[in-house]
């Protein structure tokens, strides 16, 4: 009798990778329990941040002392910035999403580095914990906000140097993150996948993976110097010692402002899945949005000192950046063109993952919209540095990225555990969600265009009315995610058994059952038609 080495091998490997009890999940070397681990621990983070976010809105009801002091209102401020950047937006969507579903969109059985995925999980908990670590030793929490700006950060007293420490470790399980998915893309696809059969999602997630990679050993560099500059005085940074604080800005922007394109670029490709499911047609101008993805990552490296318009760089410097902060507009607008031109004349069914993917859409243009105001040098003079820039930056963010993190949790959390929502409640989370949403940072724009500064721990008497009304936002927003999260957690424990197919989906992952089996596929798949080719699927 003749043994398969190789097929012996892979089952002994498949087996440790789902062992049982909490050892087996956390130890695992399977994708889709590592997706799992990022997705529950990422959410648990995000509920964290928004908590220190209602916070930051409690005290700023009314101008003076509300809750707490001005410098604990700075640890704060900056706890929910580090909070919501590095543990919740950057890593949500690729770390969660990208292991749970891209292997199985491409017609692979895991990524091409099992063990290395579970080792930048490892390290996304250990800078996390370093991250909350740094809140009780030292000389306290940090309190430099989430840029962490020389040179006040090299002189606070505070314990910044751990906070750095944290990041850098981060940046790691981000670039490894990357590595991983680069490889499996090019290495693992299944026979017939095209990079013309890719599903946008995937493409996303290509981007994405290439910025990762080249753009975050700058921050990795960044904050090493930080850390050198409070450790052993480099005076790199301090300009007491003869150091330019204005180097600090543009290596962090280098990587900071690619990072905004990590965070929304795979939201982009969630929305682009979602939007020919629940429209019922192909994606409209498919080519067009693959090169709008890699449009963006490539120009969004390249306009990072539209930040730093009022930091005295030269006028030419000014002009081409301006310039260039329009350009990158232009891929972005290719796609809600295209978005919108595949909903045109669909067959459309409003189930939550569309209603979410539609408020991205919404949000996120208003977003850029008014980042042409900061990206256009004259207009950004006036409103830099005051609440307009909040206001922009959570429209991006989190009307952005943050709702189509919503909406891939109601597209693929059926998938993976089985087990169906309440649609019904689904529905009227997002209507409030969306309602707090708009009052609470339409007011911070319009209290910026005021004059606001942003960052202030107080302020004038005559922007109480703007902030009650912002703040009363921000708890109809709360009470918005606290349904749409209890009502998720309530369909993964006792919801429904849920189809194979719940939304009549093409993509790969929608043909097998629900939850997914350990190998993903029985046997090898062989594509033979496109991702939103719903006829020769079988969906229409």
């Amino acid at each position: 009798m003749t043994v398969d080495h190789a097929a012996a091998a892979e089952r002994g490997f498949l087996a440790e990778a789902r062992r049982p009890g909490p050892f087996g999940w956390i130890f695992s070397t399977d994708h889709k329990r590592i997706g799992l681990l990022y997705l529950w621990s990422i959410v648990t983070f995000f509920c964290v941040g928004a908590l220190l976010g209602l916070l930051i809105r409690l005290e700023l009801w009314a101008p003076g002392r509300t809750i707490m002091d001005a410098q604990t209102y700075n640890a704060v401020f900056t706890l929910h910035g580090v909070i919501m950047i590095f543990l919740f937006i950057i890593p949500g969507i690729p770390a969660a999403f990208g292991n749970l579903v891209m292997p199985i969109q491409i017609g692979a059985r895991d990524v091409a580095f099992p063990r290395l995925n579970l080792l930048s999980w490892w390290l996304y908990i250990g800078g996390a914990a370093l991250a909350v670590t740094s809140l009780f030793t030292g000389g306290g929490p940090p309190d430099t906000g989430w840029t962490f700006y020389v040179p006040f950060s090299a002189r606070t007293t505070t314990n910044v140097s751990l906070a750095t420490v944290a990041v850098f470790i981060l940046g790691f399980s981000s670039i490894l993150t990357g590595l991983n998915f680069v490889t499996t893309i090019h290495r693992l696809r299944a026979e017939g996948m095209t990079w013309t059969r890719l599903p946008l999602f995937t493409w996303s997630l290509y981007a994405t993976a290439w910025i990762q990679i080249l753009a975050t050993p700058v921050l990795g560099i960044t904050v090493a110097l930080l850390f050198a500059e409070r450790v052993i005085g480099t005076g790199l940074f301090d300009p007491a010692q003869g150091g330019d604080p204005i180097m600090f800005q543009h290596l962090f922007w280098i990587y900071s402002h690619p990072a905004v394109y990590i965070m929304v670029l795979p939201g982009m490709g969630v929305v682009s899945d979602i939007i020919p499911v629940f429209a019922r047609k192909p994606a409209f101008g498919y080519k067009a949005i693959v090169v709008s993805s890699l449009a963006i990552a490539f120009a969004g490296s390249l306009v990072w000192a539209h930040h730093m318009y009022t930091s005295g760089m030269s006028d030419l410097a000014v002009m081409v950046f301006s310039l260039l902060t329009f350009i990158v507009a232009i891929p972005s607008a290719v796609k809600v063109f295209n978005w919108l031109a595949t909903l045109y004349q669909g067959s459309i069914l409003l189930d939550p993952p569309l209603l979410f993917a539609l408020s991205f859409i919404l949000l996120f243009t208003i977003g850029g919209l008014t980042g042409l105001v900061l990206g256009a040098a004259a207009t950004d003079v006036h409103v830099h540095d005051t609440y307009f820039v909040v206001g922009h930056f959570h429209f991006t963010m989190f009307g952005g990225t943050g709702m189509a993190f919503f909406a891939a949790m109601h597209y693929w959390l059926p998938k993976f555990y089985g087990r169906m929502y309440d649609k019904t409640v689904a529905t009227v989370a997002w209507g409030v969600i969306f309602t707090g949403f708009c009052i609470l940072y339409l007011s911070m724009k319009i209290v910026g265009m005021m004059g606001m500064p942003r960052r202030y721990w107080d302020y004038v008497p005559e922007f109480t009315g703007l902030n009650q009304l912002a703040t009363a936002g921000s708890w109809i927003l709360g009470i918005g995610l606290v349904l749409m999260f209890v009502n998720l957690v309530r369909g993964v424990l006792y919801g429904k058994p849920a189809p194979a197919n719940p939304w009549g989906g093409a993509t790969l992952e929608w043909q097998l059952p629900s939850p997914p089996p350990t190998e993903n596929f029985a046997h090898d798949p062989v594509v033979t038609h496109g991702p939103y080719d719903f006829r020769k699927a079988g969906i229409l």
